[in-house]
């Protein structure tokens, strides 16, 4: 039950990336990894939530945070495109570029990451 459970959230997520990729390039324009940085900080805030929320849960007997933290954020957040995105603005010459998402993204996720944690915290002790 647990493979399922993550490969259907993992399938859930990875649609809702490639969603947000196409909302983001239509919203912001190319020239700039938007989609991935979009679905790196959600994800980012929304596991944080899954993980807060999830703990001492289950869905069909399977500890919520599985199929939601492995499957579905697992499917949704993209480290491997940042990576190579990271890598083609490097060999772009474009290291300042290269350098401000890489920053960005990783404070950026890391905020989210704790804001997702504060508010579930907020929203248990409610």
């Amino acid at each position: 039950m647990t493979y399922l459970l993550v490969a259907l959230g993992g399938a859930l997520g990875a649609t809702l990336r490639h969603t947000v990729n196409l909302w983001a390039g239509s919203a912001f324009g190319p020239g700039w990894p938007w989609g991935t940085l979009v679905a790196n900080v959600l994800g980012s805030f929304a596991l944080g939530v899954v993980m807060e929320l999830g703990e001492g849960r289950t869905i069909f007997g399977v500890d919520a945070r599985v199929p939601l933290g492995v499957g579905l954020m697992g499917g949704f957040t993209t480290y491997s495109s940042f990576n190579l995105e990271v890598i083609r603005l490097w060999e772009g010459g474009q290291m300042g570029r290269a350098a401000g998402y890489s920053g960005g993204t990783f404070m950026l996720c890391l905020l989210c990451g704790y804001a997702g944690l504060a508010v579930a915290k907020a929203l248990k002790s409610t």
